[in-house]
């Protein structure tokens, strides 16, 4: 089996940003005014207010995406981890958590946040074991989130 590589965000790789991202939330849910902003303006809504973006390549495929959006100088929240369909199981949501929690650490966040729905059982169980618990969800931020977790670095 090949070895996954996480590599930071260039431009040449920003359209797998968006089709990894929205595989995922059209198959379960809708896409948001705030995902189509994200998926296709990620230097602007993202990497130049602060946040980063990172990959998950398995040869030369990538097969996986994380961001985290800057919230203030010590928050960040994780956005937008997807991971294709054909490399499911693998492990690499896994070590993209563990990267993108590396990464905020890095730029200086004590807590990164996230949210995200209960119907989402294999990416909830990513998040316990990258240590995030559950919290009271701060109401109307997205319209299919009914989960809020955070973890204290």
């Amino acid at each position: 089996m090949e070895a996954i590589q996480i590599i930071p965000f260039e431009n040449s790789l920003r359209t797998h940003f968006e089709i990894i991202n929205k595989a995922w939330v059209e198959e379960l849910f809708a896409i948001e005014p705030f995902d189509k902003e994200q998926l296709e303006q990620p230097e602007k809504t993202i990497l130049e207010k602060g946040g980063a973006i990172i990959f998950a390549k398995k040869g030369e495929e990538i097969v996986g995406t994380v961001g985290l959006s800057k919230i203030d100088d010590q928050t960040y929240e994780l956005i937008k981890m997807g991971v294709s369909k054909n490399a499911q199981g693998m492990g690499i949501g896994k070590k993209l958590g563990i990267a993108i929690l590396e990464k905020a650490k890095e730029m200086g966040a004590s807590k990164v946040v996230l949210y995200t729905h209960t119907k989402l059982q294999a990416a909830l169980k990513i998040y316990q074991n990258l240590g995030f618990q559950e919290v009271p969800v701060r109401d109307g931020k997205y319209c299919r989130c009914d989960l809020m977790m955070e973890v204290q670095l």
